[in-house]
């Protein structure tokens, strides 16, 4: 299977805030373009964040207006649960292959949701980091763009299967779809391949599984979302506590050579970010942050002026050696205050690990012939046809991702030409 489309035909790999921007930019000058995204959605992980940078807007400002605008465009043909398996030729020529994973539900589906009722089994929620259920025939999240649901086919019984067909009055339900392998020829390929919150169970010496009590930032994030695992409400996994105090670890995996080498960029603004979210539920509970440095570069800095001048938040420079589970539920976390030298032992009821970024493309990327750096990142060689955007380029916010993305169309569209 082929599909064809004109000269100078772009393909953006990864749909998510980079990729979309990439995509739209290229296709309303009047190129064709090919987005695809190895999840059932569009949106990456801005579509996970409860606010994000710099105007502490919901993911809906921004993700909206860009789903419309895709669907709008008939230059534009997005493909979601799709991966790149070859890539053969050169600027102006390329071949790509690419394959789509069955989705077992078809073009069909309204998102009506009578399957999900009829649904018996569950999984640990994807897009909630496993912090909640859902259904294993579900929409994966209230946002979802293509609005259509998707079934993990292999976390049903037959009989459930078999319920989940019945229940579909639009014969949407496919439990023999096959995986789709078809080729495209373009001239050049935009690499938006985005992130991934780095393991927090590598982190051995935070013993990260010792406790409910210990997660990460972006945990930390769903919870504060309205729809998210706990409707917004910020609780303490496993005994749903009002926390009274909270820890940020900085640097969790960032910064070390034993983990990620590289500056993570967005995690000390994570942190502040989240510290809002804090004084919007609880205004008199404690905040310690324990950090390396803290970067907060050019406009951001007013945001954390105001923030380091909460009198309920201590700030340790200092790098956690340990974290310790206490029997009440709470952790006690161990560090060396690197000014006075004294060690410092903080007891509390959260630990928010603001783990880093990791580049997501990892080594599927060198053998499709991609260039990275030392640190996982993709290097823009326009030279091959083959540009870098946003967050698989280098750690960045949402407001820097667009503007790389941007330029990243603008260098992919001259290809071929």
């Amino acid at each position: 299977m082929s599909d064809t489309a004109g000269n100078g035909a772009v393909l953006v790999v990864g749909g998510g805030i980079s990729g979309l921007t990439a995509a739209l930019e290229a296709a309303e000058v009047g190129n064709d373009v090919f987005l695809i995204e190895k999840n059932p959605y569009f949106g990456g992980r801005v579509a996970q964040l409860n606010q994000y940078f710099p105007k502490l807007c919901p993911p809906t400002c921004g993700l909206e207006i860009n789903f419309k605008r895709i669907k709008d465009n008939p230059r534009i043909r997005p493909y979601t649960m799709t991966t790149v398996k070859s890539v053969s030729g050169g600027p102006g020529n390329f071949e790509v292959t690419l394959e789509t994973a069955p989705r077992y539900v078809n073009s069909n589906c309204t998102a009506c949701g009578d399957c999900s009722d009829a649904c018996t089994d569950e999984i640990d929620n994807p897009f909630n980091f496993g912090m909640d259920k859902c259904k294993a025939i579900r929409l994966p999240h209230e946002m979802a763009f293509p609005r259509r649901f998707v079934l993990d086919k292999d976390a049903c019984s037959d009989e459930c299967l078999s319920a989940i067909k019945s229940a579909c009055k639009y014969d949407a339900i496919e439990t023999e779809m096959q995986a789709k392998t078809f080729t495209i020829n373009v001239s050049s390929i935009i690499w938006s391949t985005g992130w991934n919150p780095y393991d927090y169970k590598k982190l051995d010496n935070l013993k990260p599984e010792s406790s409910s009590a210990i997660i990460t930032n972006m945990m930390m994030e769903r919870m504060a979302a309205d729809n998210g695992p706990t409707g917004g409400k910020i609780l303490r996994p496993g005994d749903d506590k009002e926390p009274e105090s909270f820890a940020f670890v900085q640097c969790a995996g960032s910064r070390d050579e034993n983990h990620l080498e590289h500056c993570s960029y967005i995690c000390c603004m994570a942190t502040f970010k989240q510290m809002t979210y804090i004084r919007e539920r609880y205004p008199e509970a404690k905040i310690y942050v324990f950090y390396i440095d803290l970067r907060t570069p050019g406009k951001y800095e007013h945001f954390r002026e105001k923030l380091m001048n909460d009198e309920n938040t201590e700030f340790i420079k200092g790098k956690v050696a340990d974290i310790i589970a206490e029997d009440d539920g709470g952790v006690t976390v161990v560090a060396e205050n690197a000014v006075s030298g004294a060690k410092i032992q903080q007891k509390v009821d959260l630990c928010v690990l603001a783990t880093g970024m990791q580049p997501a493309l990892g080594e599927a990327g060198k053998a499709l012939g991609v260039t990275m750096d030392g640190n996982g990142f993709v290097v823009s060689e326009p030279e091959k046809g083959m540009i870098a955007a946003g967050c698989a380029k280098s750690a960045v916010d949402v407001y820097t991702s667009g503007q790389s993305s941007t330029a990243a169309a603008l260098k992919a569209i001259q290809i071929g030409r």
